[in-house]
């Protein structure tokens, strides 16, 4: 069993990628939970189009007259300083690993991307920015894109990002882990990059935890049980 495009015909009028994908990212914190030594745990993560709304609700509750003077009652916030946009980051599917040592504390994350997460500078900047931040925080890391669609590179963007001059990962399907050591006393960046091709097997990578664990991640072997449980058809079919 081969990579599919689950972004073009035939399979994307069959099956929607969004569903693959997040049972994917279960399937893969499934595997790790049953390897991770006791004191960590993983938990997928996946949200889709986040949309932000406020709710209000009704409920008696006592309030202290003290606390309801008037000056309070009429008081607004002055105009804001500045006015900026902002890119949400709308597309999240992840595994994050997580240490109870000191109560749960994110020490590594696997990123699938997704269209959105790849189609505007915005939504790339945000994404690239979150990775960043994993990073300098010394969370182990891998990205996976999949994604056929569209051909922007990320990692290419988050090393732009991370001002490191390296030649560009020139594919536009990849898988990249990440791990930040120490080395001769000075923090540096080690990268183990995988191209990827439609019809390929997808590669073992090696998933380094803050704090010294490492533990490879079989991306064929989940995605290949994922395939079989969500009943994709064969290439061929």
């Amino acid at each position: 069993m081969v990579l599919r495009d689950h972004f073009r015909p035939p399979l994307s009028t069959r099956r929607h990628w969004h569903s693959f994908h997040n049972a994917w990212s279960t399937y893969i914190a499934d595997d790790l939970n049953q390897c991770l030594p006791e004191g960590y745990f993983a938990e997928p993560n996946a949200q889709f189009g986040i949309e932000i709304a406020l709710a209000a609700f009704s409920e008696r509750i006592p309030v202290n007259p003290k606390h309801q003077t008037s000056e309070m009652l009429e008081w607004k916030p002055s105009s804001p300083t500045a006015t900026v946009p902002f890119q949400l980051t709308t597309d999240v599917v992840e595994v994050q690993i997580f240490s109870t040592q000191a109560g749960p504390t994110l020490v590594g994350a696997i990123e699938l991307i997704s269209p959105a997460n790849k189609d505007r500078p915005g939504q790339r900047s945000a994404f690239t920015s979150k990775c960043q931040t994993y990073l300098t925080q010394g969370i182990g890391l891998i990205i996976v894109d999949l994604v056929t669609i569209l051909s922007a590179n990320l990692h290419n963007e988050l090393m732009n990002r991370l001002n490191l001059v390296i030649d560009p990962l020139d594919a536009r399907l990849y898988a990249v882990a990440y791990q930040v050591g120490q080395k001769n006393g000075s923090p540096h960046l080690d990268f183990w990059q995988e191209a990827l091709a439609i019809g390929d097997n997808l590669p073992i990578l090696p998933l380094f935890l803050k704090g010294g664990l490492y533990l490879p991640i079989h991306l064929e072997m989940t995605y290949q049980y994922t395939c079989v449980r969500q009943r994709i058809p064969e290439l061929n079919e």
